[in-house]
C-alpha cells in the first residue's frame, strides 16, 4: 500500500491515522467485489420496484421496506468482506512492513484501517439510499423524469470529471453519493413516512456496520480472511437474534440451553437495536426517533471503541514472521 510523505499531512497521530484511512479507502473503492455488491444492491432495489408495482396501494411501503433491508444486508456483507481481506492483503504482499517501519504504531495503523473502511461504507450507504429515494420519488409523484434526470446527471458529471481528472477517480464516489442522496431527499418529499423509513434505516445501518466492522477487525487481527468472515457473520447472526436468545422458553429448550442463550445475548452486541419496527421510524409508535437514533449511535460508538481496543491489543502482540 503506497503511503504518502508525512510532510504533506503532518506528523501528528491524527495525520498518520488519516494517511492510513485514506489509502484504505482508496484501495477498497477499487475492489471488484465492492463493485459487484453495489451492482447487486442496485439490482435488489430494482426488484423492489417490480414488486411494488404489483402491490397496488402498498407500492411506496414495499419500495422503502425492501430498499432499507437491502441496504442493511449488503452494507454488512461489504463491511465483513473488506475488513477480512484488507489486512490480510497487506500481510500477504508484505506492504505492511515498510509502513510499520515508519514512526507509526500498530494501533494507529489498525485505527486508520477502521476509519478508511467506515468512510467507504458511509459512501456505499449514501449512494444506495439516494438511488432508492429517487425511485421512491418517482412513484410518489408518478413522474419518473425528474428522478431519472437527477441520477443520470449526477453520474454523467462524475464520469466527465473522472475522464478529465483521472487522479480524482477514487474520490469521486464520495461527492457522487452525497449528490444522489441530496437529490433523493429533495425529490422524495411527497412520501414523508417512507422517506423517514429509508433515512432512519440508513442511520441505523451505519451504526450497525460500525459495530460489525469492529467485530471483523478483531478476528482479522489474528485470523485468516475465511475464518474472519465466518466468525464475523456468526457473531452478526447471534447479535441479530439476541432478543430471541434471551427469551428462549424453558419447556422447549431446557434450562441449560436457556441459560446459554441468555449468556450469549449479553456477550455479543444486540444488533436488533438497529432494526426497529417500521412504526418507530415513521413515528406511529409515539416514540421519538431522534433520541432513539442518538442512543443507538452511542451504543455503536461504545462497542466500536471496545472492539478497537481489543483488536489493537491482539495486533500489537501478533508475530508476522
Amino acid at each position: 500500500m503506497p503511503i504518502r510523505s508525512e510532510r504533506r499531512y503532518g506528523s501528528g497521530v491524527l495525520a498518520r491515522i488519516w494517511v492510513i484511512a485514506f489509502n484504505t479507502y482508496r484501495e477498497a473503492v477499487r475492489a471488484r467485489v465492492l463493485h459487484g455488491l453495489f451492482g447487486l444492491a442496485i439490482a435488489t432495489a430494482a426488484y423492489s420496484l417490480i414488486v411494488g408495482v404489483f402491490a397496488l396501494r402498498e407500492t411506496l411501503r414495499v419500495i422503502s421496506d425492501l430498499g432499507a433491508a437491502s441496504v442493511s444486508l449488503y452494507s454488512v456483507v461489504v463491511a465483513v468482506v473488506l475488513t477480512a481481506t484488507s489486512l490480510h492483503r497487506e500481510l500477504e504482499l508484505k506492504t505492511i512492513f515498510p509502513i510499520l517501519a515508519r514512526p507509526i504504531s500498530r494501533s494507529e495503523y489498525l485505527v486508520g484501517k477502521f476509519f478508511g473502511t467506515m468512510l467507504l461504507l458511509l459512501t456505499f450507504i449514501a449512494g444506495n439510499v439516494g438511488l432508492v429515494l429517487l425511485a421512491l420519488g418517482a412513484f410518489a409523484t408518478s413522474d419518473a423524469a425528474a428522478p431519472a434526470a437527477a441520477a443520470a446527471g449526477a453520474s454523467l458529471v462524475a464520469a466527465l470529471i473522472a475522464w478529465r481528472v483521472p487522479r480524482a477517480r477514487t474520490l469521486l464516489p464520495i461527492p457522487w453519493a452525497a449528490a444522489v442522496l441530496g437529490l433523493g431527499i429533495w425529490l422524495s418529499g411527497g412520501a414523508p413516512d417512507d422517506q423517514r423509513v429509508l433515512l432512519g434505516g440508513a442511520c441505523l445501518t451505519l451504526a450497525e456496520v460500525t459495530v460489525v466492522t469492529g467485530i471483523a477487525l478483531v478476528f482479522a487481527s489474528f485470523s485468516s480472511p475465511f475464518l474472519t468472515a465466518v466468525f464475523s457473520l456468526g457473531v452478526f447472526v447471534v447479535g441479530r437474534s439476541a432478543d430471541t436468545l434471551a427469551k428462549l422458553p424453558v419447556k422447549v429448550f431446557g434450562a441449560a440451553i436457556q441459560e446459554l442463550g441468555r449468556a450469549a445475548s449479553h456477550v455479543v452486541p444486540n444488533l436488533m437495536v438497529y432494526v426497529p419496527p417500521r412504526t418507530l421510524l415513521t413515528g406511529e409508535s409515539g416514540q421519538a426517533l431522534l433520541p432513539y437514533l442518538g442512543l443507538a449511535a452511542a451504543q455503536a460508538a461504545a462497542w466500536s471503541l471496545g472492539l478497537l481496543a481489543v483488536a489493537s491489543l491482539i495486533f500489537r502482540r501478533r508475530d508476522f514472521l
